[in-house]
């Protein structure tokens, strides 16, 4: 990445050479960049999305925590820290447990937990290191660790004028490793009074900063219901697609539009939330080895469809999911008026959903729409964490289908043979292998 799209200039470079004048810069690598935002103004390439200037100081976490609490945000208690000892004091002031965290990034990159004095040169190292890798910058800061929250966001979306509305909330709180793998709206557990207030605190946010474009206020909700600023991501969301299912708006289209120098042509009593939707980010990697990347040639892939389904991706058979980069095969989202039948309607698609040749999180995902807690929407930040054994393990066969279970695998074991040529998958202990009128005997015998 460091060669390739964190290169503004090559960027910029490509854009003049091809004729565009404008570039949409997605999430990741130069996204929240003021420098290449400048960089594109300069070469007279506009820029789909915020000012330089409301990046800079949203992009600094502490700078944005300044600024934030000057313009009346809650946020949570913290500190900015040069040195180890600074974090050490800082957090006996504050108390622990505490959160390290990099002033110049987000996506969970540069950030540990720490509990107790003891663990902080270890995790003040590593956090700044991470830090450096991925932004470049190795700045740290700390703030209190909310203990069990909800990850609550608010989208909003400004023009040029100062028109500036919310497009309600999104749940992110199921995450792994302090990155999101599933998001939801509306939340669970913020009423519409509270998603109200969470969205007018984030417009006078966004505000006091000059922002315009497309922007989304990320929040920490508390047990007792306080909810405390995060940070602020300038840039589009990997989950937009759940806001646009409920709200209708392609949040794209309206990005496009601000930057041609349009007016928004909607205030926020003419926006409403319908229905619910659901987003499962499809990774390449192995849940059951701590969701390391799993890189590798896709060999198939069939995408589920049909009403109230959408797949964004950009993978296909043939294609390398490579390690230098996230792993990210997918996101599929889907709409329902109900959480319930959301619920339903993202089962039915994961159980669609096929990719061979690498190893994915699709099982992953069954085993967590299906979990009671997430079925009631009782949940939060560690979630994953203490459920891991429910959600990472292999499930357990009931007694009575065992039989059915093996005669599958068999059926299985048989079909990968004939598609592929080998004999070895259909070789039993002593070598013999499976009739194929026997197959299908027992094909017919388990329907």
């Amino acid at each position: 990445a460091s060669e390739s799209y964190l290169r503004a200039e090559k960027i910029v470079a490509v854009a003049k050479r091809a004729g565009c004048d404008a570039i949409h810069p997605g999430y990741g690598f130069l996204s929240e960049n003021a420098d290449f935002v400048e960089a594109c103004e300069k070469a007279g390439v506009t820029f789909i999305g915020p000012p330089a200037s409301a990046m800079r100081q949203m992009g600094s976490k502490t700078a944005a925590r300044a600024k934030m609490v000057a313009a009346g945000v809650p946020v949570v208690p913290g500190a900015s820290c040069e040195t180890t000892e600074e974090a050490v004091a800082a957090a006996k002031k504050i108390g622990f447990p505490v959160m390290l965290k990099a002033s110049a990034g987000g996506g969970g990159k540069g950030m540990r937990l720490v509990d107790s004095e003891d663990q902080m040169a270890n995790a003040w190292e590593r956090a700044r290191s991470e830090a450096k890798k991925f932004f470049g910058d190795d700045t740290v800061y700390l703030e209190k660790a909310i203990i069990r929250p909800r990850h609550v966001e608010i989208q909003v979306l400004g023009d040029r004028d100062g028109n500036m509305v919310h497009v309600f909330e999104r749940d992110c709180s199921i995450q792994r490793r302090n990155q999101k793998v599933v998001e939801e709206t509306p939340s669970p557990a913020a009423s519409r009074e509270l998603v109200a207030k969470m969205g007018a605190i984030a417009i006078q946010g966004a505000k006091a900063v000059g922002y315009h474009s497309a922007g989304t206020f990320e929040f920490l909700l508390a047990p007792d219901g306080e909810f405390y600023f995060l940070e602020m991501n300038t840039r589009l969301q990997v989950e937009h697609p759940v806001t646009e299912l409920v709200s209708g708006l392609d949040l794209v289209r309206e990005m496009v539009r601000v930057a041609e120098g349009n007016a928004l042509t909607f205030g926020q009593d003419d926006l409403a939330s319908r229905g619910a939707a659901i987003e499962c980010r499809v990774y390449a990697e192995d849940p059951a080895s701590g969701f390391l990347p799993s890189p590798g040639r896709i060999e198939s892939l069939v995408t589920p469809a049909g009403p109230g389904v959408r797949d964004d991706g950009g993978a296909y058979p043939g294609a390398m999911i490579s390690s230098f980069y996230d792993p990210l095969v997918s996101k599929l989202s889907v709409w329902a008026p109900t959480r319930d039948l959301a619920i339903r309607r993202m089962r039915r698609a994961l159980r669609e959903y096929i990719v061979t040749g690498i190893r994915t999180n699709l099982a992953f995902h069954q085993k967590l729409l299906d979990h009671p807690e997430f079925v009631a929407g009782d949940y939060d930040t560690s979630f994953i964490e203490r459920h891991k054994d429910a959600l990472l393990g292999y499930s357990e066969v009931r007694a009575e289908d065992r039989e059915a279970v093996a005669a599958a695998i068999a059926i299985a074991a048989s079909r990968i043979e004939r598609a592929t040529g080998t004999r070895d998958a259909e070789a039993g202990e002593t070598g013999a292998r499976l009739s194929p009128w026997v197959a299908n005997h027992r094909a017919h015998a388990l329907r």
